[in-house]
């Protein structure tokens, strides 16, 4: 802090009026162009472009360049493997969600993830069934066909089963949600996901994995309940359920708990230890194994009546044409799918985008999601997007790129052609306490409701409001509240722009935010913040974290130089995140200068950061959250932030919120930039002339 002696405020300057000061102080105005401008620069094609366009279009080519055999290709087999495995078996339960037969649900862990695997941006996902994607396709088919009375007029239904309705309605439903992922990729519209917060979609999901509850207990239960859809479908589920109650079957029922509770417990030995496991314990799989023994040695089927799987053919079905007739009927439907489908894998793609330090693209991401239903929806494949959990076993376990992923579809394409039939005798109750069980996740969120309630109330009535419109009135309609709440965000948008030219002494970095800070633009902010700056404080934080280990590892060896420097093993990328460790090392690392075995660390050009918050409002749950990562960035590589201007509405809730810490402290607030800049100057004094000549020389 200043010392007392030199806490004074004195100000020396000219008197302005805006025409003076207009004068002295150039305005930045923003060059509009033409739209015959923008038509020029979309079509102009030069041979850097052309190349450009080539790696957006195939982000495979990007990373197949710099893939390294010796050290990336055993992880990606063990990976694809252990995905793989798990991706047989939920592919299996969720196509149960779908209201489609068990095996359709492999095809979705196969066709997609071979389009993807060529043009997807995300090195780690897992694409596939996702059970909230697949109970909106299921609510679609029970509509159109239902367990009970006639099907839809559908002139392509003649001659057909009541399955194979349900898979031509399933396949052009996927379809269709390909043709609407794709045209928005194209038309370059995948910035549309940053309008939905964190709060709003952590309702949904919430409401959806409600939904999916309800919908296994039919199975867990050994009943025969009728699928229901539209407004208050889930009152109609559980009444005809509890109205059956007493006709449930012992065998399905005493089978769902005993794996719920296994599968539960290894998961939690799983989290508990998952530094000290090479890769996590396989439980479902496990479990699948002994269920399918366990049932084929007792005859579940024939002596116990309970449902298993069945017959599984030993190879793919011919591919279809879409119904036009089920376009029509299901456009509606398709379209909030094709949203929620995408907004999952890209939030999940960005969380492991940013720990693994690599870019992707929303708009290729849909492009890219939009072909690999398109390719599926044509095999008679469920709608795919990625789900949490098996892409938390392809991270986890080491994958590196999504040849992790093409691996863990040969492992579902040997299932399919040659060891199927071993899984015929699978009770339908095990796959859907599978279900049940990695539910978990989902429903535990609603322990934020709380939490909201005493830090943000207006974020809490979203969550609520969000989770019960999905859970009464159907995902449909109850999606329809997450893009009315979109339509909010659009109209508060706003960019962030500092308009007047200012002066800033050497060291020291301005940015003004002239806006609220909410969900919609926390990320834009964050970029803008970058681009100001001229560097990415996170890649130079572990840049700093791996040559510091590097140079420990030197001084222990006893090494004075190294004619070569090995990239650091990046398999716990989160320890590169925490604040440089300067401990056990005998020497101060001088980043300005040259450090030892060639070993290069960008430059960090400023030592002060100045935010001013004098046109900041408002600031949300999912803003603070963000806000809080990037201060703490740039703390982390020696920057000092300070905020001025800050309306003590907000001072009052971040406070409220713990949002300060040992990193982020009440004293970074100050009244002016004045104020600041004096605090400044007391810290970091500005260079002498001599010092300045003797820098030039």
């Amino acid at each position: 802090m200043l010392r007392p002696s030199t806490q004074r405020y004195s100000v020396t300057r000219p008197l302005y009026s805006e025409d003076t000061f207009e004068d002295e102080h150039a305005k930045v105005y923003r060059k509009h162009k033409r739209l015959l401008d923008h038509f020029i620069q979309y079509f102009t094609c030069t041979s850097e472009r052309a190349k450009n366009t080539a790696v957006s279009l195939l982000p495979i080519i990007g990373w197949m360049k710099i893939y390294s055999i010796k050290d990336w290709l055993l992880n990606d087999i063990v990976s694809g493997v252990s995905t793989g495995l798990v991706a047989v078996l939920q592919g299996l339960a969720y196509s149960l969600l779908a209201s489609i037969s068990p095996w359709y649900g492999l095809y979705a862990a196969f066709f997609p993830v071979i389009m993807y695997f060529f043009l997807g941006t995300s090195r780690h996902i897992s694409v596939g069934a996702f059970p909230v994607l697949s109970l909106m396709v299921g609510a679609v088919v029970t509509r159109l066909v239902p367990d009970e009375g006639l099907p839809a007029n559908i002139t392509a239904f003649e001659g057909l089963t009541k399955d194979e309705q349900r898979i031509l309605v399933s396949a052009s439903l996927t379809f269709l949600v390909g043709l609407f992922q794709l045209g928005m990729g194209l038309l370059q519209v995948g910035f549309i996901v940053m309008y939905l917060s964190d709060t709003l979609i952590s309702g949904f999901t919430t409401a959806a994995a409600v939904h999916i509850l309800v919908s296994q207990l039919k199975f867990v239960l050994g009943l025969t309940v009728p699928g229901f859809s539209g407004p208050l479908s889930i009152i109609y589920t559980l009444k005809s359920l509890f109205t059956q109650i007493t006709s449930t079957n012992i065998h399905d029922l005493v089978t769902s708990i005993v794996v719920m509770v296994m599968v539960l417990g290894v998961k939690e030995i799983n989290d508990r230890f998952k530094s000290k496991l090479p890769v996590p314990i396989p439980i479902e799989v496990i479990m699948t194994v002994i269920a399918c023994g366990v049932s084929y040695a007792f005859n579940f089927s024939e002596n116990h009546g309970v449902d298993v799987v069945g017959k599984i053919p030993n190879t793919f079905e011919s591919p279809i044409a879409p119904s036009l007739q089920v376009f029509q009927m299901t456009a509606v439907e398709a379209f909030p799918i094709a949203i929620v489908g995408f907004s999952v894998a890209f939030a999940v793609a960005k969380v492991y985008s940013v720990k693994h330090d690599y870019l992707i693209d929303g708009n290729q991401e849909l492009i890219a999601f939009g072909a690999s239903n398109i390719f599926g929806g044509a095999f008679k494949s469920l709608a795919a997007s990625t789900a949490l959990s098996r892409s938390a076993v392809q991270e986890s376990t080491g994958g590196k790129t999504q040849i992790a992923g093409l691996l863990s579809a040969l492992i579902v394409l040997v299932v399919i052609l040659g060891i199927g039939f071993l899984l015929e005798p699978l009770p339908k109750s095990v796959l859907g306490a599978v279900v049940i069980v990695n539910l978990k996740g989902m429903l535990m969120q609603v322990v934020t409701v709380p939490y909201l309630w005493k830090k943000d109330r207006p974020d809490c009535i979203v969550w609520v409001g969000t989770c019960l419109a999905a859970i009464f009135l159907g995902l449909d309609l109850g999606l329809a509240v997450v893009l009315t709440d979109l339509q909010f965000a659009l109209a508060l948008f706003s960019v962030f722009l500092n308009l007047r030219q200012i002066y800033e002494p050497e060291g020291v970095k301005i940015f003004r935010i002239p806006s609220p800070i909410f969900f919609a633009n926390i990320d834009f902010f964050r970029d803008k913040l970058k681009d100001a700056v001229g560097f990415n404080p996170l890649r130079i934080l572990r840049k700093r974290n791996k040559a510091v280990k590097k140079i420990k590892k030197m001084i222990k060896k006893g090494e004075l130089t190294l004619t070569s420097v090995q990239s650091e093993d990046e398999s716990n990328m989160e320890d590169l995140d925490k604040p440089t460790d300067y401990s056990d090392l005998p020497i101060q690392v001088n980043w300005s200068a040259d450090l030892p075995a060639n070993i290069r660390v960008p430059p960090v050009n400023i030592h002060s950061l100045i935010l001013d918050f004098s046109g900041v409002s408002f600031l949300d749950i999912s803003a603070l959250k963000g806000l809080k990562a990037a201060l703490k960035e740039f703390i982390r590589v020696s920057v000092d932030v300070y905020i001025v201007g800050c309306d003590p509405y907000i001072i009052e809730k971040l406070r409220n919120c713990k949002f300060f810490d040992d990193e982020i402290k009440t004293s970074i607030f100050f009244l002016t930039i004045h104020d600041a800049m004096l605090f400044i100057h007391e810290s970091h004094p500005p260079k002498t002339v001599s010092e300045e000549v003797n820098k030039t020389v």
